[in-house]
């Protein structure tokens, strides 16, 4: 069964935005890169002071494979993105009790 995996830091969403229409094709390359290793689904959130990425992967392994082996671009997006924290990550399993939608 498939995990959702949550990443939050304190920083900039604005500056992330930009930074990725200016960097799109880092942005691709990692997604590619996780993609390969099994990523499912991937996106990210803000609020005024803090980023939320939320993915799908297909277990806990997996995404701690990716990030552990990641190159320079997430902490180039970090940085770009004025992160001021470590990130906090979470798992979550899907609970079956019958009120899913979509």
């Amino acid at each position: 069964m498939s995990v959702l995996m949550t990443m939050r830091v304190s920083g900039d969403p604005t500056a992330v935005e930009k930074f990725a229409a200016d960097e799109g094709a880092m942005f691709r390359e990692v997604v590619a890169d996780a993609t390969s290793r099994g990523l499912i689904s991937h996106h990210f959130y803000g609020n005024e002071r803090e980023l939320l990425v939320v993915d799908e992967w297909p277990d806990e392994a997996s995404f701690e494979a990716f990030f552990k082996h990641s190159g320079p671009q997430i902490e180039q997006i970090m940085t770009a993105a004025g992160v001021t924290t470590e990130p906090t990550v979470e798992y979550w399993r899907h609970l079956e009790v019958g009120d899913d939608v979509g």
